[in-house]
């Protein structure tokens, strides 16, 4: 885990569910679970709440246990009170540990941004956070507001590194967090290969390590069992400095 700017802590390693619907999602977020994800990540958008809330509901592992983040479309800028309720009820859950803004609505969304840290105040929502956000668009919202988010989730891989953004987000206490880590690489790049090779590890897994000793939350998404368990797989080993070092050359 890491901290959040505001006390709380966030799973590095969650998974994602971008694209998953209907029975699909439903069982791979139970087999997630059951290979011991405690981090899922969804939104309005994805359509599959309700899908994740019955996972949620069946699974047996108390939900003080699982982190569980959903996003705010940007229409829904000015719905932001119901748009949350209605989340919730998908979800089965009288709370959110994370809910992000999806993507910037008009600007930096300042309104929105008001609206998010007095819902977080009831409690609906745990931590707050943006999505797809310019640095720029980060210091506006902790400049009109105050409050800063605590996540920006990103689109973000060894070949997106770029550590301007990530000191940039530190100095703020803002935790980033990388999504598409896998679909934004080039997992059969040589310098992957011989640090997976050196490892007994894949190339995969190598990425999502390197995602975890930079302290950036990531995400990945699958279907099959057996990737979800891969992906899970990258507690028992650690990069050496130049080879973290390698890997963020890669960008």
């Amino acid at each position: 885990t890491v901290t959040l700017t505001d006390g709380r802590r966030i799973p590095l390693l969650g998974f994602g569910t971008w694209q998953l619907r209907g029975r699909s999602a439903y069982e791979s977020v139970t087999t997630a679970l059951e290979v011991g994800y405690r981090h899922l990540d969804t939104a309005t958008r994805y359509r599959n709440e309700t899908q994740i809330g019955a996972a949620l509901a069946d699974c047996g592992i108390p939900r003080e246990e699982i982190f569980v983040a959903t996003k705010l479309p940007p229409d829904e800028a000015g719905n932001e009170r119901r748009t949350l309720e209605r989340s919730l009820e998908a979800l089965r859950t009288d709370y959110v540990d994370l809910w992000l803004v999806h993507w910037p609505p008009k600007g930096a969304g300042i309104p929105t941004w008001k609206a998010f840290a007095e819902l977080a105040g009831e409690g609906l929502a745990r931590s707050i956070g943006v999505s797809n956000y310019s640095p720029a668009q980060i210091d506006e919202l902790i400049d009109a507001t105050g409050v800063t988010p605590a996540v920006n989730q990103i689109k973000w891989s060894p070949f997106l590194f770029d550590r301007d953004r990530l000191e940039h987000s530190r100095a703020r206490g803002v935790v980033l967090e990388g999504y598409s880590p896998l679909r934004a690489a080039k997992l059969d790049h040589p310098v992957l290969e011989e640090i997976a090779q050196a490892h007994g590890k894949s190339p995969t897994q190598v990425i999502l390590r390197w995602h975890l000793e930079h302290e950036v939350v990531v995400i990945p998404k699958s279907a099959r069992r057996q990737r979800i368990e891969a992906n899970f797989d990258v507690f028992d080993f650690a990069l050496r400095n130049e080879e973290v070092a390698a890997v963020d050359a890669l960008s």
